[in-house]
């Protein structure tokens, strides 16, 4: 199967880019299967449904979500209508919606997608990543009731996402990083089978600080006193993602190479 993970989604340019290009993407890559996480593509904080609706129709399969899945109120009653729309399964008890679902791709196959918060240096406390994915990834065994795996791993110190990775390895098919919007440099096949990168980065302006404008960021950093909002940079975006390429039989990653299409990165993709 081939899949494509996309880093989180922020503001107009980020979602602009990926309504552009991901169509053209899924022809030219052959993609069976794309997850986007969607967290900050509404004004930098959270997904309105409009956004969510616009980021589907351009291809995606799945949107994930993360600490801001209900910055945009609406989203509390609308994730519970769309099903291809998962928030972390760690989020608070109660919440709305699913923290992981089994999907449907081409050819009858099922990919079981699933999304956890870390808890290092993450402004609130949520419950443990390891126990509440867990029972999951028992239920769902690679080469078992799903072709493929994906858990999006939400965190914001790489440690924990690479210790997650770690604990996932032969557990699922991919394993992937999102939340500090930076790219890291580490994409690869763990030991025991699992496609790993400890942050996708994001899609959007990389002329900027993590995805917004730079004056309000810098000013905080040199004075310790803000003055205005954090606003999206709405310079060219660049895609960036993870793709992934596993086998049916196994469920383990075959191939994987770090993707950034447009803007100001350096462009990578598979073949």
């Amino acid at each position: 199967m081939k899949m494509l993970f996309l880093g989180d989604v922020v503001g107009r340019g980020g979602r602009a880019a990926v309504i552009d290009r991901l169509p053209g993407l899924r022809e030219a890559w052959k993609l069976d299967f794309v997850v986007v996480n969607g967290e900050n593509a509404t004004s930098g904080n959270g997904l309105s449904p409009a956004h969510a609706q616009e980021i589907l129709a351009a291809g995606a399969d799945c949107i994930t979500l993360g600490d801001h899945a209900f910055d945009q109120r609406d989203m509390l009653t609308y994730i519970e209508k769309e099903p291809r729309i998962i928030r972390p399964i760690n989020f608070a008890k109660g919440a709305p919606g699913k923290g992981f679902r089994v999907f449907n791709a081409p050819g009858g196959r099922k990919v079981l997608v699933a999304q956890v918060l870390g808890q290092v240096f993450m402004k609130r406390p949520f419950d443990d990543p390891f126990s509440a994915i867990e029972h999951v990834t028992k239920a769902h065994p690679l080469g078992g009731l799903v072709q493929a795996s994906l858990v999006d791993i939400h965190c914001e110190a790489t440690s924990e996402k690479m210790g997650m990775g770690h604990w996932l390895d032969g557990k699922v098919s991919v394993a992937v990083g999102t939340h500090t919007h930076v790219p890291t440099g580490d994409a690869q096949i763990l030991p025991g089978g699992t496609a790993f990168q400890a942050d996708a980065g994001m899609c959007g302006d990389y002329n900027s600080v993590i995805g917004m404008e730079k004056a309000e960021p810098l000013r905080r950093f040199i004075t310790g006193m803000g003055k205005g909002r954090f606003t999206p940079a709405t310079g060219e975006a660049t895609i960036s993602g993870l793709y992934v390429e596993t086998d049916d039989r196994t469920g383990k990653a075959t191939a994987v190479k770090m993707v950034r299409v447009g803007g100001r990165l350096e462009a990578s993709g598979p073949a």
